[in-house]
């Protein structure tokens, strides 16, 4: 057996043994930092992607319903890759090959006509349904809070601040759409020019400008041209400042906390500094 398939459990080794017999493992994709098995292999001549999920992974079952539901609009036109095999019991799915670089990492991630694309890709993504939720602003703060009373190195003075903000704020009903959930250069492949969209661990029902959050914070922060042109390219800008400061917030303690918690020190100082400018100087906040 090779050794990469050996993280893989019993009952998803005998699936991908019923799935792709005599598998060949390329190349390990894995992240590290979390217990999920990301294998690029080939069988009978062709190139998959064979994710798996851990004992605790609650991820697998989000990107299968991605997969099933919403991602449509990406592979009928190639942009997204196509579901093959998944099992949700097993935490185990298998994908069709994307080729292309990520963007992270690459002069692409500064290139203003990929931010374009990716704005146009994110509208579609987001146009299929819209459903109000009467207790999501609720539950986000639930989350917020939870994360605080959790295991974390954010300072004793900016927790009692951060508590106090969430407690002032309003719950409004919310419109949500079907989004990624982790919307940035890290999961967006080029090949030739043309982006195409992968990682759907955390697609779920959201407000549409929680898929602005990790951009807001780096490449917009970075380049401001950025921003513009994934404006352009979206459509209309589906901020709104109070609504956007919220989702700032969280944010940030979610990734200050989330970092510590699996020793990510370069990501938990960016959640720090996230902290920071989410609890500073709001002039400059969006209309």
């Amino acid at each position: 057996m090779d050794p990469a398939l050996g993280t893989l459990t019993g009952q998803q080794r005998s699936l991908l043994d019923r799935w792709l017999p005599g598998v060949s493992v390329e190349r390990d994709h894995s992240w590290g930092l979390v217990a999920t098995t990301v294998l690029g292999v080939t069988h009978a001549g062709s190139r998959f992607i064979v994710k798996a999920g851990g004992h605790d992974d609650h991820h697998l079952a989000r990107e299968l319903h991605a997969h099933r539901h919403w991602l449509r609009p990406w592979t009928r036109i190639g942009r997204a890759p196509t579901l093959v095999y998944g099992s949700a019991e097993a935490k185990l799915l298998i994908t069709r090959f994307l080729p292309g670089d990520l963007a992270l990492g690459s002069g692409h991630a500064d290139d203003p006509d990929i931010h374009r694309q990716a704005g146009e890709l994110l509208a579609m993504l987001h146009a299929q349904i819209a459903v109000t939720d009467v207790d999501h602003e609720r539950r986000e703060n639930a989350k917020s809070l939870s994360w605080l009373a959790g295991p974390h190195r954010i300072d004793d003075d900016t927790v009692r601040r951060l508590r106090a903000e969430i407690a002032s704020w309003p719950t409004p009903s919310v419109t949500l759409v079907p989004t990624h959930g982790d919307w940035h250069p890290r999961n967006w492949l080029v090949d030739g020019g043309v982006i195409s969209v992968i990682d759907f661990g955390r697609a779920a029902l959201r407000p549409a400008y929680t898929d602005l959050a990790r951009l807001g914070v780096n490449d917009f922060r970075r380049t401001p041209a950025l921003e513009a042109a994934f404006l352009d390219g979206y459509g209309t800008d589906p901020r709104t400042a109070d609504a956007w400061h919220r989702t700032q917030v969280r944010e940030a303690i979610g990734t200050a906390a989330w970092a510590y918690r699996v020793g990510d020190e370069r990501f938990e100082a960016q959640g720090h500094r996230m902290i920071a400018d989410a609890l500073g100087d709001r002039s400059h906040r969006r209309a």
